[in-house]
């Protein structure tokens, strides 16, 4: 199979099913929204790979399936609102969600202020993509408003997502010795 197709020279491109849109139509910029959280989730798991720490396998996984899951999301999106979606999200996808945040936010520290979105490249990274991710919601609540209904597990999974990736970011920061800097108020 090639990868060009050249059936979007002219500023369109197929959902799922075939029906064409334009390339700026507001299920593309959702998806394509989605596409880039999942590669700025794949920057920080790039550079986690590098690093050795305990408990690296469980939240790698848990990581990789949160890619996997976006995949899931961008199916939704893609998917016109008369068609079948192969892959439905699921409440579960939610409740795994928050039990990742439960068990990384058990070895944090209380938060007593704002803090900056830095520390340790991981930690950086997974901050990008959790602002990516609420980027992501954002299109997404247009689409349900102004185009089509969508599955509410989709906008609650991103809103989900955002604060997982702001626990992991911590979390990270914590296990690989990044400094979490807060917001100063003296500015």
């Amino acid at each position: 199979m090639r990868i060009y197709t050249r059936s979007g020279d002219k500023g369109t491109t197929a959902l799922v099913h075939g029906s064409r849109v334009a390339k700026d139509d507001m299920r593309v910029e959702a998806y394509g929204t989605v596409d880039e959280l999942n590669s700025s989730i794949g920057i920080a798991v790039s550079l986690l790979e590098k690093e050795l720490w305990d408990g690296k396998e469980s939240f790698m996984n848990t990581l990789h399936t949160i890619q996997t899951i976006l995949f899931h999301v961008g199916s939704e999106l893609a998917t016109p609102s008369d068609r079948e979606v192969a892959w439905k999200l699921k409440q579960s996808h939610i409740d795994d969600l928050e039990s990742a945040i439960d068990t990384w936010d058990q070895s944090l520290p209380e938060l007593q202020n704002f803090i900056l979105p830095s520390g340790h490249p991981v930690s950086a990274n997974l901050h990008l993509a959790r602002t990516i991710a609420r980027r992501a919601e954002r299109r997404v609540v247009t689409i349900d408003e102004d185009v089509a209904d969508v599955n509410p597990l989709v906008i609650s999974y991103l809103n989900r997502l955002s604060d997982t990736l702001f626990v992991a970011a911590r979390y990270v920061n914590q296990a690989l010795g990044g400094k979490e800097i807060s917001l100063r108020a003296d500015v």
